[in-house]
């Protein structure tokens, strides 16, 4: 059973990543045609606006999902419960859209009529959550891709289509253009994931409407409709998501009431570059590993709260003589091994490529209008927060999969003080050292550096109860792989002027050929440790099928 279960997800993975390298690609080509059309003001606003919609679309839905993937069986339980996230959102878009009204608005023309599209997307959006919650609960990734991939392309159309028609007409509509485009993604979301879900429905015997669900012995619905265990753990994990938020967006709350309207555009521009590698790969490992990771670790029956703290050598022998640990957990701490070692060799790339690259090519893509707003600056500092976004990232996937409802409260407590780290630490970048945008990139690499070390702690700990040590020297890179990373900014300066006389065309000799040899070595030093991940994304290795040196240092996978 976890071997089709890793093997689902691993396509899961596989086309989540696809759509999001497709619908990213798409998505770039499009930004780059509506910079020429829009100032920094106007992009300052549409981060405003998207704040406004992540923002509803977390609180209700993020704790939703996080305990929907605790059930194992029961897809109507799923769509039933998934209407929740309605009862939730329709009140905040109601109140978050009259705060935001009653604040000074910006002065750009449509600001009104583009917040109250905003509303009705996001309420479209929610509709579209019970399909989400049973494809994801039947694990249908190409539903879910085709959904998508279809929103995305309706979104650049109706954005970048408005922005070049009102550019013609020679009117000025404003930020309209990012409302229309939002719409058209809403509802291309929600037709498409009715359309391919609706025959799938009939076959697996569940309704896409809310069904009755007599209560049984085993579990309580309120209403007939809520299961009451999820509906509790909802309502636990609601609080944690709520500090989560704040540590999440803590950047785009601290820009919007911080800075003006111009450097919350370049900070937004900065962000959506920055991110990409985040967004294309590193969010679909971790969605998909989430969800295998609480399949897998389901089967553990010894997964509860009093068993989660560290056992006495006693009870560890008790524990050996009983049982041995089960296939899915021993899977399951494989897999956050391999991730976690891919995360942090693509971070190599980053930190070692990103800080010169980035203020180059952002010239070279946005033109000098956006250079000179420090966009740039804000770019290549970017690249040193990557490693931290992508291993807070996978590690508290893990959390979120198999923590139980007392391991969460104790996290949320420790996001009290997480929020009163990562405060200071604005405060410190912002208002004491005047850094501006950059200070929020620092305050957030402190933010995700706190997160980090109590996953870590966590983690060790959970798989510890179960007498199956992890060892977080097994997801390190080769050491002369980040020996090579740390020396890029000497030998990237060494190079510095060579070539200087042709122009454009030496810069891109100079700095593609120090990367290109760079990015060998790296993939050169890791390479074994990359083809054993693509044996096991394509299917044709299994975790059983691998040596066990895999978990030493430097040698991962080196025999296979």
């Amino acid at each position: 059973m976890s071997t089709s279960i890793l093997s689902a997800s691993a396509k899961g993975a596989t086309f989540l990543i696809l759509l999001q390298i497709g619908s990213r690609l798409v998505t770039f080509a499009v930004n780059q045609v509506l910079l020429r059309f829009l100032s920094p003001e106007l992009l300052g606003v549409s981060a405003q606006f998207d704040l406004f919609s992540i923002s509803v679309l977390y609180f209700a839905r993020e704790s939703l999902r996080v305990a929907l993937q605790r059930q194992a069986h029961g897809t109507q339980t799923v769509v039933n419960m998934s209407y929740m996230a309605l009862l939730i959102g329709v009140p905040l878009i109601y109140a978050l859209g009259i705060s935001w009204l009653m604040t000074e608005t910006p002065d750009v023309p449509y600001f009104v009529d583009a917040l109250n599209i905003y509303c009705f997307a996001t309420f479209i959006e929610l509709l579209a959550e019970p399909p989400f919650g049973a494809a994801q609960q039947k694990m249908l990734y190409r539903v879910r891709a085709t959904s998508e991939s279809v929103a995305t392309i309706l979104r650049c159309v109706g954005t970048c289509g408005s922005a070049i028609c009102a550019s013609w007409a020679g009117i000025d509509i404003g930020v309209l253009p990012f409302a229309i485009g939002q719409l058209a993604y809403a509802l291309g979301l929600l037709v498409t994931y009715i359309v391919r879900l609706w025959r799938v429905s009939k076959f697996a015997n569940f309704s896409l409407l809310p069904q009755h669900l007599p209560s049984t012995k085993d579990t309580k619905y309120y209403l007939s409709y809520f299961s009451a265990p999820l509906t509790r753990l909802t309502a636990s994990l609601f609080v944690q998501s709520s500090l989560k938020y704040i540590l999440t967006q803590g950047d785009s709350i601290l820009i919007a009431s911080l800075t003006t309207l111009g450097d919350q555009g370049a900070y937004a521009l900065a962000a959506n570059y920055g991110g990409l590698i985040a967004r294309m790969l590193f969010q679909p490992i971790e969605e998909s590993s989430r969800n295998l990771f609480a399949k897998l670790c389901a089967e553990d029956p010894t997964a509860t709260a009093e068993k989660s703290s560290k056992p006495s050598p006693k009870s560890t022998s008790d524990s050996k003589l009983k049982s041995a640990p089960s296939e899915g957990i021993i899977q399951a701490r494989a897999i956050l091994t391999i991730v976690m070692r891919f995360y942090c060799t693509i971070s190599l790339l980053a930190v070692g490529l990103g800080p010169t690259l980035a203020p180059f090519l952002l010239s070279l893509v946005a033109g000098q209008k956006w250079s000179s707003t420090g966009a740039g600056e804000v770019l290549s500092n970017y690249a040193y927060y990557i490693p931290f976004l992508a291993l807070n990232g996978v590690t508290e996937a893990f959390v979120a999969a198999v923590a139980s409802s007392r391991e969460l409260h104790l996290q949320s407590v420790w996001m009290f003080v997480f929020f009163g780290g990562f405060a200071g630490s604005a405060y410190w970048f912002l208002e004491v050292q005047g850094l501006g945008a950059t200070g929020v990139v620092y305050a957030n690499c402190v933010n995700m550096a706190m997160r980090i070390c109590w996953n870590v702690w966590f983690i060790r700990r959970w798989f510890a109860a179960r007498d199956v040590p992890f060892d977080f020297n097994s997801t390190r890179p080769n050491a002369a792989a980040i020996w090579m990373a740390a020396t890029m900014p000497w030998v990237f300066s060494r190079t510095d002027g060579m070539f200087s006389q042709h122009g454009l065309v030496g810069d891109l000799v100079r700095l593609g050929g120090v990367s290109v040899g760079y990015s060998a070595l790296i993939l050169g030093y890791e390479a074994n440790f990359l083809m054993s991940c693509y044996l096991l994304a394509t299917g044709k290795k299994t975790i059983a099928e691998m040596k066990p040196s895999y978990l030493a240092p430097g040698f991962i996978f080196k025999d296979f």
